[in-house]
């Protein structure tokens, strides 16, 4: 009797598939991870790869040699949706409360829509617009929270006193 040692990507413990003969097919061998995990075809597909050389299995009729370690990954049917995701930005709030000009100028935009379609993509492009002055906005309420509390600290000790 051979056997394939498989693990999911999340878990910690290898589980173990037995079968006849020198290899296992990768269709065969996902139709039998999918029974003992009990998981519908209809729900998800999974991705096989070798657990030594990383190599991902994409044919369903590739050999897995017996003894073999596989990790395996659950998978939406339809594949992988794209990473992108897009937002709606609103930029009507610029400027603090009680304050007539914008707090950060520097990435005031001259076109007058103040709502802005943005799209966040994988983290190796630059960060969009909206997020750096809402950053800018962040650091001068902080400071003036700063401000505020050690005012608040310096009037507290004089009264006590």
């Amino acid at each position: 009797m051979s056997c394939v040692h498989y693990k999911f990507s999340s878990k910690l413990d290898y589980n173990t598939v037995t079968f006849d003969g020198l290899h296992i097919t990768l269709s065969e061998l996902k139709r039998q991870i999918m029974s003992r995990e009990r998981l519908k075809a209809t729900d998800c597909d999974l991705q096989i790869t070798n657990a030594q050389t990383r190599e991902e299995y994409t044919d369903d009729e590739a050999h897995i040699p017996k003894h073999s370690s596989v990790i395996v990954r659950r998978t939406p049917i339809g594949g992988v949706k794209p990473a992108g995701r897009t937002f709606i930005v609103d930029r009507s709030d610029t400027s603090v409360a009680g304050s007539s000009r914008p707090v950060c100028n520097k990435n005031k935009q001259k076109n007058s829509k103040h709502t802005q379609k943005t799209t966040l993509t994988p983290p190796l492009t630059p960060l969009p617009s909206s997020f750096l002055a809402t950053c800018c906005q962040l650091r001068h309420v902080h400071f003036m929270l700063t401000v505020l509390h050690v005012i608040g600290c310096l009037l507290g000790s004089g009264r006590a006193s």
